[in-house]
């Protein structure tokens, strides 16, 4: 007989509530967890083949090395010294710019991040290259100059919205929401709520929609600044609101009042009277906006998030209900950067900031392959894939044939793994105790902390265990006295005194707090992302405890570890706070607690988007005559964690869709083979014909050609990307808007 466990998905940011079988140490059956307070019995078809993503033939079980091309299995103890002594050797040669730590983000484990960032600060680099600077960069860092703080990741409270507005975002494939198709759906019906989507194609959300602005790809930024124009030249905006918490509109106000609004929308191939409607239900209801990668990895992606930035500013509509709000958090997704600190780091090759803590993956072959006498030489990899989640698989490969040492930790042989000079297990999400960060709730406040459900096969060990190991041998732990371990053995309350006495002693030992947590309560716990989680809870700030009293925890010195026991007590999850929805605004972290929408950079690349200008960047490239969406979101995509083909099995789950105009143009038929061919690369892939595609732009989904028990599955849309082309001021690539053309086999 089996016994069923609550855990949660890993598969994408929601994270949705599942309960699982298991039976002789294999998952059986999956189905929706309805005790979950997130989720409550919502889940997607990924989250109900999970268990493809923990069983499958690339698993890694043992600690491995690569000798003259071939991997050998070798001990932990030996892989632990080796890499240590390699490391130590290049940072003393070469100085500590020359070290890059990878990791630091995933869907369903997040808790090693906060010993792989701390692991390389103490080794004395800043070089943390994360998912968050692959998507969210732009946005991020108009947060950090418009909010306050670039960890200020906004979400819209879709509950009191009586319009939704999805701009590049197909959420009924994506997700990123909770219960994302029953929000659609709710919209979609209700009579009194509006959903709005502006997006090239009809995508699956569109076809839902009240009114689809089916743009030209590649125009938002234009259209945006129209509309931010039509409402102002309307004397629609929400002027008690700009006089009460708008910081810079009047220094704004210009860009926008002889702008030509109606040539614009002509040029996005919209109609404008639809525009101009739309721009009047925007200002007038209870809009809140969800942008997605159709806009971050799109032209001008950094420019759109401020644009759209002003164009919620001037309607009224952040940090109220039915806006866009910030939710409350256990841990903020990074930390805040400002480049105009002189003591900031910026890439050397290629001059980027980092933002929200982390560098642009785009820039990383360039740092690589640079001749600087600090160049990247070694890179640590955690929980990540770039040689198929970062543009430019060529790019990657030339370069990390050329590192010093390549360290990768991972749940299988991926890609990236096979590149590596030594590839280390890590347990699985459900090998493991792990959660995430995500806050996408609001106003309560959520958190699972997912527990081992499968005994692991082999030598894994929590990925954070990894870097503890390492620090130990590279003598980065500071000495810990036998009482605080035998304080941690008896019981939790005494360790926490003891420990606070230890740091008031060793207040230098506070910023090796991980690792230290890890030796001592991590030992007890039997695991060191449990401990994290223990250390988190008892310093969280004061906006946090008063959230969690809100819930009905009590205060005092004891409410982290009340909080953590309920944690322990609950594995499907729990509501641990909730922020005043009434006080959001006052959340902002400016200077004078207003939205700043001046941001002097952004003024001449926002005052060149204009018709003109705009017709003579998007003449089409006889070379390259189709627009690639390079990244499709569907059901039957998860990234690169399903490695087994074998869970889409009768479906078409990678082809290139393209329109009936456009296959009847070029000669070709649903389901034939073809080539993609752009500035990067070629990629063979069956071809889909739909009149869900947009003339002119061919789509294919992202997260296949995978090299699966040595087959390759699928066409890797990102052998057509290129990393240098990327938005100018935050280096996401421009994923959406790749010129190419298609062959015939």
């Amino acid at each position: 007989m089996g016994e069923w466990y609550k855990t949660g998905c890993v598969l994408c940011p929601q994270n949705c509530g599942l309960e699982i079988l298991v039976e002789n140490n294999r998952m059986v059956k999956v189905r929706p967890d309805k005790d979950n307070l997130r989720s409550e019995g919502y889940v997607c078809r990924k989250g109900l083949n999970v268990p493809f993503h923990q069983h499958h033939a690339d698993r890694l079980t043992h600690p491995l090395k690569k000798v003259n091309g071939e991997f050998q299995v070798i001990s932990w103890e030996q892989a632990i010294d080796e890499i240590a002594e390699k490391l130590r050797k290049i940072l003393d040669t070469y100085g500590p710019r020359s070290l890059a730590y990878m990791g630091a983000g995933g869907q369903g484990c997040h808790f090693e991040a906060g010993f792989g960032v701390r692991l390389l600060r103490a080794l004395g680099s800043k070089w943390t290259y994360g998912p968050a600077a692959q998507e969210f960069g732009g946005v991020q860092w108009v947060a950090g100059r418009s909010f306050g703080r670039q960890y200020m990741f906004t979400g819209t409270d879709h509950h009191e919205s009586d319009l939704l507005l999805a701009v590049g975002w197909n959420g009924w494939m994506s997700h990123q929401i909770p219960q994302t198709r029953r929000v659609l759906t709710e919209f979609s019906r209700n009579p009194n709520k509006l959903l709005v989507v502006i997006d090239p194609r009809r995508s699956e959300t569109a076809e839902r929609a009240d009114i689809h602005l089916a743009i030209r790809p590649g125009t938002d930024a234009l259209l945006t600044r129209a509309m931010i124009a039509i409402i102002l030249q309307e004397g629609w905006q929400n002027q008690d609101y700009i006089d009460k918490y708008v910081n810079g509109f009047e220094l704004i106000k210009p860009w926008f009042q002889d702008f030509d609004t109606r040539s614009a929308v002509e040029f996005c191939e919209l109609d404008y009277e639809q525009v101009r409607e739309v721009c009047r239900l925007i200002a007038t209801r209870k809009t809140s906006m969800h942008p997605d990668l159709g806009i971050f990895m799109n032209r001008h992606s950094t420019l759109t998030s401020y644009l759209h930035m002003i164009l919620l500013a001037i309607c009224g509509r952040w940090f109220v209900r039915g806006g866009n709000v910030l939710p409350g958090w256990l841990m903020p997704l990074g930390s805040h950067s400002d480049e105009r600190d002189p003591k900031a780091w910026r890439t050397l090759a290629t001059n980027f900031p980092a933002v929200l803590g982390s560098y642009p993956p785009n820039v990383m072959p360039e740092e690589i392959m640079s001749d600087h006498p600090e160049r990247l030489r070694a890179v640590l990899i955690c929980g990540a894939n770039p040689l198929r989640s970062y543009a430019d698989t060529t790019a990657y490969e030339q370069a990390f044939s050329r590192l010093d040492l390549l360290v990768t930790v991972e749940l299988a042989m991926t890609e990236t793994a096979v590149l590596s000079h030594y590839v280390l297990p890590a347990r699985s999400a459900y090998e493991s105790w792990d959660g995430t960060f995500f806050h996408h709730t609001f106003p309560e406040v959520f958190f699972q902390m997912r527990r081992p459900i499968i005994k692991p096969e082999g030598e894994p060990i929590e990925a954070g265990e990894v870097w503890v190991r390492l620090a130990d041998r590279m003598g980065l732990i500071p000495p810990i006295p036998d009482e605080l371990h035998e304080a941690a053995s008896r019981s939790r309350l005494e360790f926490g005194q003891a420990l606070m006495k230890y740091v008031q002693a060793n207040p230098k030992a506070a910023g090796m707090m991980p690792f230290i947590l890890a030796k001592t309560l991590g030992r007890v716990l039997g695991s060191v992302h449990l401990a994290a989680l223990w250390g988190i809870l008892q310093t969280m700030p004061k906006s946090g405890r008063e959230n969690a009293a809100r819930v009905g925890f009590k205060p005092g010195p004891t409410m982290g570890e009340e909080i953590f026991q309920a944690i322990l007590d609950h594995p499907e999850g729990l509501w641990i706070g909730r922020v005043d929805p009434d006080k959001n605004m006052e959340e902002l972290k400016t200077d004078d607690g207003k939205i700043h929408v001046y941001i002097p950079e952004m003024k001449d690349w926002l005052l060149s988007i204009t018709p003109e200008n705009e017709k003579k960047a998007l003449e089409p490239n006889p070379e390259y005559p189709l627009i690639l969406q390079a990244g499709r979101h569907m059901d039957m995509n998860a990234n690169t964690l399903m490695r087994n083909p074998e869970w889409n099995r009768g479906r078409r789950a990678c082809t290139l869709a393209m329109n009936p105009q456009d296959a009847e143009e070029l000669g070709f038929v649903d389901g034939q083979m073809v080539r993609v061919v752009t500035e990067a690369g070629s990629e063979e892939i069956e071809l889909e014909v739909t009149d869900a595609t947009r003339k002119g732009q061919v789509i294919m989904p992202h997260g296949f050609g995978l090299v699966y028990k040595g087959k390759k599955y699928g066409a890797n849309a990102n052998r057509l990307t290129k990393n240098t082309h990327r938005d100018r001021f935050a280096a996401t690539p421009l994923h959406r808007y790749v010129p190419c053309r298609v062959e015939a086999l």
